[in-house]
C-alpha cells in the first residue's frame, strides 16, 4: 500500500470534483471532549458530504468487554454505508476537523470491512478551506448506496487487529499523550499507565503543523523497525498511527480494545514511567 492509496490532498479532491467525479464524501467530526460532531457538520461541510457518527455508526457500544469503542459488525457497517450513499466501485473520501482521529477511524473500519477504495483527506477540513474549497450548510441527503462488505467480524477482517492476548509481549506503539503513557494522569480510564514494553508515539506526532501527514521517511523513522501494532485509549487515535504507517508502506495491526480494555483486567501487567 502506498501513500496515494491511503491519502488524498485537498487539491486533488477539488480537481476530481471539478472534473465531474463524484466520490462519496464522509464527514467524521469527533473529538474527545465533543464526540457528537453533527452540529459542526451542519454549520459547514464539504459540498455533498454526509455526516457519520463515530460513536453510533463506527462503534458498537452494545458489545461488552472490548473497550470504550468496540468495533461494529460488518453488517452494521454495510447498512450504515448504504445510508451514506456508498456505492460499489465508487471511491470514498473521509475527513474530520481534529487531528485525523475521526477520519482514520472511518478509514480503518471501512477498509477492515472490505471497502477497499477509501482515502483520508490529508490535512482534514482545514486543508480544504485553505485550498479555497467551498462549504455548504445543512444536511446532505444522498441516494441510498449498494455497497456490500466482505467481512462481518472486523476483528478478523481485511485489516490486521490484535486481541488483548496477542497484544501482550509484542512491540507496540502507544498513541496517547506522553503524560497518559507515563501514567502521570488518566482522565478517562480507571487505571493509569501503559502496556509493558510499549513505546510512546503520540498520534499528533505523525502530523505536520498544518495537520497533514509527515513524509514517508519521517514516519518510518518515528515508528522504528520493530512495531507490530498500535493502541491508544480506545482504538481511535491509534488508527491515525496505523493509517500514517500504511501511507508509508508499513502494515501494522490495530489493538481495537486498547488501554480501555487492557486495564479492566487486574491480572494484566501495568507499566508506568
Amino acid at each position: 500500500m502506498t501513500r496515494e492509496h491511503v491519502l488524498i490532498s485537498a487539491r486533488t479532491l477539488a480537481q476530481r470534483l471539478d472534473a465531474g467525479e463524484r466520490p462519496t464524501i464522509l464527514d467524521v467530526r469527533w473529538q474527545l471532549d465533543e464526540p457528537d460532531g453533527r452540529a459542526a457538520y451542519e454549520r459547514g461541510h464539504i459540498p455533498g458530504a454526509v455526516y457519520v457518527s463515530l460513536e453510533d455508526e463506527l462503534s458498537d457500544h452494545a458489545v461488552a468487554g472490548q473497550g470504550r469503542h468496540p468495533l461494529p459488525s460488518g453488517r452494521s457497517v454495510e447498512a450504515a454505508a448504504r445510508r451514506w450513499g456508498v456505492r460499489a466501485e465508487t471511491p470514498v473520501v473521509v475527513y474530520d476537523d481534529w487531528n485525523r482521529a475521526g477520519s482514520a477511524r472511518a478509514w480503518w473500519v471501512l477498509t477492515a470491512a472490505g471497502i477497499a477504495d477509501v482515502r483520508i483527506l490529508d490535512g482534514g477540513l482545514a486543508a480544504w478551506t485553505a485550498a479555497g474549497g467551498a462549504l455548504e450548510t445543512g444536511v446532505a441527503t444522498p441516494e441510498p448506496g449498494d455497497v456490500t462488505v466482505a467481512h462481518d467480524d472486523l476483528y478478523f477482517g481485511a485489516r490486521r487487529a490484535l486481541t488483548a492476548e496477542q497484544a501482550a509481549g509484542v512491540p507496540l506503539l502507544d498513541a496517547r499523550a506522553p503524560e497518559r503513557f507515563r501514567g502521570e494522569v488518566e482522565p478517562i480510564d480507571p487505571v493509569a499507565g501503559h502496556i509493558p514494553g510499549a513505546r510512546n508515539l503520540p498520534s499528533t506526532s505523525v502530523l505536520a503543523a498544518d495537520g497533514t501527514f509527515l513524509s514517508d521517511t519521517q514516519l518510518v523513522q518515528l515508528a522504528g523497525d520493530d512495531a507490530v501494532g498500535a493502541y491508544c485509549g480506545s482504538g481511535i487515535t491509534a488508527s491515525v498511527v496505523v493509517a500514517a504507517l500504511a501511507a508509508a508502506g508499513r502494515d501494522i495491526a490495530l489493538y481495537p480494545g486498547s488501554w480501555s480494555q487492557w486495564c479492566t483486567d487486574p491480572t494484566r501487567p501495568v507499566e508506568r514511567g
